[in-house]
């Protein structure tokens, strides 16, 4: 695949299927995490490295609170490690590291870490890696409808001239264009509570195969795929021939 060759800008993925592929191999179901971690280092490896501007892995849901304490507590543990690690590995390949989310709810060591990540990538230029941690569509909605809420309230809107730009400006996603692509793994079809409203025009390519065994040649099949595409915004296939 030549670099930039009608790539997706954004890239964002919903990495399924961790708890069954530990379940095929009769392993506890972290080391099914464990494992998706490591698929994880290569696929923003091989994005930042054919050009891909923003990746955003959908890492924890609002809804992954209610799983069991052990599982949960084992997740921010390895969440934390990940984060840690891959600092240096982010700097060496100019990747700024950024998080969308309640990040108020998850544990005080693993916010500091998620800040000091954030901070020390901040002068990257290459691709925005964003993890989703503690995220969920439907609540960055009402979070972002609050905003504006009390925005109007103050008198700093004018209900009458808020447009569709206006209430993005509230989500998490501000300073991010919508994702391109989406992909989920594991054979799920659908989107999760997974940036809703970002996701009014993506492409969505659907894979059978779990994310720890997500390749670098599963990934180009997503890219290949994606390229195939005709993205019409509403508009008709002559209508965008004609320019």
């Amino acid at each position: 695949m030549i670099k930039g060759d009608k790539l997706p800008r954004h890239v964002a993925v919903i990495m399924d299927g961790n708890g069954r592929w530990a379940k095929a191999r009769m392993l506890r179901r972290i080391v099914g995490h464990r494992k998706g971690v490591e698929t994880v280092r290569v696929i923003v490896e091989e994005c930042s490295r054919v050009g891909i501007g923003f990746l955003t892995l959908y890492a924890f849901s609002a809804e992954n609170w209610s799983r069991p304490k052990t599982e949960v507590h084992a997740l921010m543990a390895l969440l934390k490690k990940y984060i840690r690690m891959e600092v240096p590995r982010m700097q060496q390949n100019n990747i700024r590291f950024n998080v969308i989310g309640a990040r108020e709810e998850l544990p005080p060591d693993v916010r500091q870490v998620v800040s000091d990540a954030i901070a020390v990538t901040s002068g990257n230029t290459g691709m925005t890696l964003t993890l989703a941690l503690s995220y969920g569509a439907r609540q960055e909605i009402v979070r972002a409808c609050r905003s504006v809420a009390a925005d109007i309230a103050a008198g700093r809107i004018a209900p009458e001239a808020m447009t569709e730009k206006d209430l993005a400006s509230y989500l998490y996603t501000a300073d991010m264009p919508d994702p391109d692509l989406l992909i989920r793994t594991s054979g799920e079809t659908r989107v999760s509570n997974f940036l809703l409203w970002q996701m009014a025009y993506t492409e969505l390519y659907f894979t059978e195969v779990n994310w720890p065994d997500f390749t670098v040649q599963e990934l180009h099949k997503a890219f290949n795929d994606f390229r195939q595409r005709e993205r019409r915004y509403g508009l008709t296939s002559d209508q965008l021939r004609e320019g």
